[in-house]
């Protein structure tokens, strides 16, 4: 079993008017196995986790630590993060023009493997994780996310994580902009991949629509750069019911 550990990670951002503390001193532990939900108003500070964890050189971490099985991932480099299993489903997936997905996605499992998969296995795969995803065949062909529809880049998001199998994956909005067909697909998409491989996942969402399809172990409820509560899938259905607004009050009150 592998563990991420996230212990009183302070995190800024440089902004024209100057350092922006944007993370508060986060405490966090992700397990193989486990879907922790990361949930709260915009501004909060999820996406800051996700990129950080991920190693986006725009935030700095001015304290605190994130560990894989021990290992100091602070220390690494984003490719070093890929390879020591960490994978990120970005919210605003980017196009690549000139590099199609199969040269892509080939690419990156050599990288992750040192040594490339052997081509008929690796089509197969390819072929059937497409077919599961509902995309259509001729996307191989195209070059990554370029003229893709906001479904259609976060299909080929998931696609990415089912055939790089990673140990963790950060999903950082996975759902938005999906409609309800194309968010049953993704989470379908999601739910396999961690039946498959035991994955670990960091879901970060405003919203519950999508944990009626990936069940969470457990809920963080992120306010002002902290974790202001956590709980089980019932702190979900209670955010729901309502809202931000306790935490918000709450935290403009101290």
């Amino acid at each position: 079993m592998s563990v991420i550990e996230i212990r009183d990670l302070h995190v800024s951002v440089d902004t024209d008017q100057g350092n922006k503390p944007i993370l508060k001193g986060v405490d966090l532990t992700i397990k193989s196995d486990e879907t922790h939900a990361i949930m709260g108003p915009n501004g909060s500070g999820k996406s800051t986790l996700a990129y950080t964890i991920a190693g986006h050189p725009k935030y700095t971490v001015d304290s605190g630590t994130i560990t894989l099985d021990g290992e100091d991932i602070l220390a690494m480099s984003v490719d070093e993060r890929a390879r020591a299993g960490l994978f990120l489903a970005m919210q605003y997936p980017v196009e690549i023009p000139g590099v199609t997905v199969t040269n892509f996605l080939r690419t990156a499992k050599t990288a992750l493997d040192g040594e490339a998969p052997a081509i008929r296995g690796w089509m197969k795969d390819m072929k059937t994780s497409m077919e599961n995803l509902r995309m259509d065949p001729s996307f191989a062909a195209r070059n990554v996310n370029e003229g893709f529809s906001g479904g259609e880049k976060k299909r080929n998001e998931i696609l990415q994580l089912e055939l790089l199998k990673p140990a963790f994956a950060v999903l950082d909005e996975t759902d938005s902009g999906l409609d309800v067909d194309a968010l049953r697909v993704v989470s379908e998409g999601v739910n396999r991949a961690k039946s498959n491989t035991g994955l670990g996942v960091l879901l970060i969402t405003h919203y519950t629509r999508i944990l009626r399809y990936i069940k969470p172990d457990f809920v963080h409820v992120f306010v002002d750069g902290r974790v202001a509560e956590e709980g089980g899938p019932e702190l979900a259905e209670r955010l729901e019911d309502e809202g931000y607004d306790r935490f918000l009050t709450e935290t403009a009150v101290s």
